[in-house]
């Protein structure tokens, strides 16, 4: 059937193993994101960069779609791949993957819609910044479609056990956005439109040289247009299996519209600085984000072939991974803080607020790269709901947490990263004490039931 089984080996070198390439492909798509905001920061200025930052929400929101429900469809592949079912895997497949081209044509119409209600209504962002923030997202929401598209052959790959294709596909991308960033911005003067233009066509090499390799590769992904088909029936468990994997990161996207609200009321230097030390952040949590994805497939593939003993000792080997990982990345950041922000082109005031978020959120990673991977665990046995509810709660906790405390003035804008121990603090307790009672266990959890 090709692809690779995680259902036999020692757990934690399988997961290592399956779990590098996976990482890797995560930094190169972060590397490539990073670069608008590096090049627009160099080039164009801190307005043009606190314009992009104020659209972050509304990538993460879309983002947030393409990646759930991708990952639902995922954890279904891996299922029928540990079990040995190649006609229903591929029929999954193909309804899949219509499914995803389908909804990233549409995010495309309703971002265009929605964008400048959102940026001015919504998050509240700066007069100053609105033009250039609604320029940015409308161009950025045009290469949806490809996002989506490369989002559901890389989840199907990994199903299949394949986490090294989706890392070429991404050095392509960040190839072709870091050289694009730098004609459209720096020579061409495109300010933030040559930026969000860079990132569209990049994401769209990235889904066709994931379409080429799938097909060529994988003859069972291989359909002639008769074969090429779209089951409803099917399509409704991807969207089941996809639903609270996908609300889970949009309820995080929406929880930061209010933290934005909260950013962009201090000015534009504390946008500019947000929106670096997100970006900053996000390269902190990569390796527990790789390891929650890996954790999602291999308990799919393990419980596909009734390993249950395996998913236990996979669960404690990936979290022992996780802290030993991020204890080191505290360490680097936590040194390196200010040289890190002052490579952004940020201003001295920017700089302050900055060095002080990173610094902060490097001390919080001990908790959550404790509870982080198990999220992924409960996704692929199909308890996905659970890691919606931590998500939420998390959110809550950080958003009443700045509103309520930013008032006391010894506190103040301070919160704007304070709030991250509230979360990942409270995200901590209900995971484990979910883990621990075991109820993620239960039969009914381990397979979705074909809908009538």
């Amino acid at each position: 059937m090709g692809g690779k089984t995680l259902t036999q080996g020692t757990p934690w070198k399988v997961i290592l193993s399956f779990m590098f390439p996976i990482f890797a492909g995560l930094l190169l798509q972060q590397l490539y994101n990073t670069v608008d905001t590096l090049v627009v920061g160099n080039f164009a200025g801190e307005a043009p960069l606190a314009a992009v930052g104020a659209c972050g929400v509304l990538t993460m929101a879309f983002l947030s779609l393409a990646n759930g429900f991708s990952a639902g469809a995922g954890v279904l592949i891996a299922q029928h791949f540990g079990a040995g079912e190649k006609k229903e895997m591929r029929e999954q497949a193909s309804s899949a993957l219509l499914l995803m081209l389908g909804m990233g044509a549409i995010a495309t119409v309703a971002g265009i819609f929605i964008s400048r209600f959102a940026l001015k209504y919504i998050l509240a962002t700066p007069d100053s910044l609105l033009s250039m923030a609604d320029t940015y997202f409308k161009i950025y929401v045009a290469g949806l479609i490809f996002q989506f598209g490369y989002n559901i052959v890389a989840a199907i790959l990994r199903g299949v056990g394949d986490s090294k294709a989706t890392l070429y596909f991404l050095m392509i991308a960040s190839a072709i956005n870091v050289v694009l960033d730098i004609v459209f911005v720096y020579n061409f003067q495109m300010g933030v439109a040559g930026a969000a233009i860079a990132t569209d066509i990049a994401q769209a090499a990235s889904c066709a040289a994931a379409f080429f390799y799938m097909m060529k590769k994988y003859p069972l992904f291989r359909w002639k247009r008769s074969e090429f088909t779209f089951a409803w029936t099917l399509a409704r468990r991807a969207l089941k299996a996809g639903f609270p994997m996908a609300l889970q990161q949009f309820i995080v996207s929406f929880g930061f519209v209010f933290i934005q609200r909260a950013v962009n009321s201090y000015g534009e230097a504390m946008t500019a600085s947000f929106s670096v030390a997100q970006k900053i952040e996000t390269y902190m949590t990569l390796p527990a984000n790789a390891l929650m994805t890996t954790q999602g497939t291999y308990t799919a593939q393990n419980i596909g072939a009734g390993r249950m003993d395996r998913v236990m000792t996979g669960a404690k080997h990936t979290v022992i991974i996780s802290e030993i990982i991020s204890i080191c990345i505290l360490t680097v950041v936590f040194i390196f803080a200010q040289p890190l922000v002052t490579a952004f082109g940020l201003g001295p005031e920017a700089v302050a607020y900055c060095t002080s978020h990173v610094r902060f959120v490097a001390l919080c990673l001990i908790p959550f790269a404790s509870y982080f991977p198990l999220l992924g665990l409960f996704q692929g046995a199909n308890n996905a709901i659970y890691s919606t509810f931590v998500a939420t709660a998390a959110l809550a906790i950080r958003v009443a947490s700045t509103y309520a405390l930013q008032v006391i003035p010894a506190i103040g804008y301070h919160m704007i990263w304070w709030n991250t121990i509230f979360g990942w603090g409270l995200g901590f307790i209900v995971t484990w004490t979910h883990f621990l009672r075991g109820k993620w266990k239960s039969t009914e959890n381990r397979k979705l039931q074909s809908e009538e």
